[in-house]
C-alpha cells in the first residue's frame, strides 16, 4: 500500500480546496509513492512524535496541525519545527497534515467535539460560500438515464439529505457534422435534428473534474455540449464552526460541569453566567473567536471554543456564555476521528494513536 493511498482517503473526506487560504495542509514531506509501513495520527508533529513513529515502524505520520506553517527560508535545526524537519527527512518519514479542510467538513473535527457533549441537528455555523456549482448538459433521450447513473456516481446531485436530485427537460437538439467529425448520428455535412434531454444538477466544486469525466464518458456524443456554472448558494455542510442542541436544556453551571467531564478540564475560562438555560450550543475547536458573532446570530446559549482573547470576551455582550476550554483540548479527539476513519477504510492496516501529549500549555492549580 501506497501513501497515495492513504492520501486519496484523507482527501475524498476532507478535499484540500476546503481549507483556509492561511493553512498548509498536505504532504509535507516525504514521497506520496512509497510504501507505507505503518501510520501514526496525532494532533503535532513534534520531535518526540517523530521518533515515537520511528521506534514503532511507522514512515507517514498524519498530524492535524501542519509542523510548517509558514514559509523557511533555512532548515539549520535552530527550533522545534526545523529540527522536526531535519528529523523526519533523515528517517525518511512522510508527515501529512489535515487541518482546517477537515475543520470545515460537517463530520470533522467539530462533529468529534459536538458528539462529546451529546448535541444532536448538528449543522454547520458559518457555511462557506462558492462551493457549489451546477452543471447542464445535453443528452439524447435514450441516454439520458446512463449519464445521470455516471454523473451521480461521480457526486453530482446531493442537497441535504437527499441525493441523486435533477432537473431534466426536453427539446430538440441541432449540429452539423463537419469534416473529420465521427458522429454517433447523422452523416457529416447535413444537419441534422435530435430529441435530446437536458439535464441540471448540482455539485461541489472540488468534484468538478471527476464529474465531468464521469459524463464524457458515459455520453454517446463525440463532442459534449456542456455549461457549467457558478453558485451563489451556501453548502449547507461545508463551513466554520458548528450548532447543535442539548437534549434537554440544563443550567449553566451544569453546562460547565459537562464541558469539564466530556474534556477532562482543570480550568474553562468563561464570560459572566446570565443565570439562563444552555440549550443550543456553538462550538468551534481551536481558535474561533472569529465566529462569536456567528454563534450570537445563531441565537446559541453557549458557544464553546479557544485561545480568546481578553478583549474578545466582550464580544458576548450578555448575549451568550463564552466558553474558552483550551486549544489541545477542544481538538484532542480528532485523533480518535482520524483514526478511526483510516482503521474503517483500511482495516488490515496499521493505523496507530500517538502516545505522546503534544499540548505545550501546563496548568498550575
Amino acid at each position: 500500500m501506497q501513501i497515495a493511498n492513504f492520501i486519496a482517503a484523507l482527501e475524498q473526506w476532507a478535499p484540500p480546496s476546503l481549507q483556509e487560504d492561511y493553512d498548509n495542509s498536505g504532504l509535507i514531506t516525504g514521497n506520496p509513492q512509497w510504501n507505507c509501513k505503518g501510520i501514526l495520527v496525532c494532533l503535532d508533529a513534534t520531535e518526540a512524535v517523530l521518533a515515537e513513529a520511528y521506534s514503532r515502524g511507522c514512515n507517514l505520520v498524519i498530524a492535524h496541525h501542519p509542523i510548517v506553517f509558514k514559509g523557511l527560508k533555512r532548515i539549520t535545526g535552530r527550533n522545534y519545527v526545523e529540527r522536526t524537519i531535519i528529523e523526519a527527512i533523515k528517517k525518511d518519514i512522510a508527515i501529512y497534515a489535515v487541518h482546517t479542510n477537515l475543520d470545515n467538513v460537517l463530520n470533522g473535527v467539530n462533529s468529534a467535539i459536538a458528539n462529546k457533549l451529546g448535541l444532536v441537528q448538528q449543522l454547520i455555523l458559518h457555511p462557506k460560500k462558492n462551493q457549489l456549482k451546477k452543471l447542464f448538459t445535453f443528452v439524447p433521450q435514450a441516454d439520458a438515464e446512463q449519464v445521470r447513473d455516471a454523473i451521480f456516481k461521480a457526486g453530482a446531485g446531493h442537497i441535504g439529505n437527499y441525493s441523486e436530485t435533477s432537473f431534466n427537460t426536453t427539446g430538440t437538439g441541432t449540429f452539423k457534422p463537419g469534416e473529420g467529425a465521427n458522429p454517433t448520428i447523422g452523416s457529416i455535412g447535413n444537419r441534422e435534428e435530435v430529441a435530446e434531454m437536458k439535464i441540471e444538477v448540482i455539485f461541489p466544486a472540488w468534484l468538478q473534474n471527476s464529474i465531468i469525466r464521469a459524463m464524457k464518458e458515459a455520453h454517446p456524443y463525440e463532442e459534449v455540449a456542456y455549461d457549467i456554472v457558478s453558485l451563489d448558494n451556501d453548502l449547507q455542510q461545508v463551513g466554520s464552526g458548528l450548532l447543535g442542541n442539548l437534549p434537554e436544556p440544563i443550567s449553566e453551571d451544569r453546562f460547565l460541569q459537562l464541558l469539564k467531564k466530556a474534556f477532562g478540564l482543570s480550568v474553562i475560562r468563561h464570560t459572566v453566567l446570565r443565570g439562563k438555560m444552555i440549550e443550543k450550543v456553538a462550538l468551534c475547536g481551536g481558535a474561533g473567536s472569529f465566529l462569536t458573532q456567528a454563534a450570537i446570530a445563531g441565537s446559541a446559549d453557549a458557544y464553546v471554543t479557544a485561545d480568546i482573547k481578553y478583549h474578545e470576551f466582550f464580544d458576548a455582550d450578555g448575549h451568550l456564555l463564552l466558553a474558552d476550554i483550551g486549544h489541545w483540548e477542544s481538538e484532542q479527539f480528532t485523533i480518535d476521528l482520524i483514526h478511526d476513519y483510516l482503521k474503517d477504510k483500511f482495516p488490515t492496516f496499521a493505523v496507530l494513536k500517538t502516545g505522546v501529549k503534544t499540548n505545550p500549555v501546563e496548568y498550575f492549580s
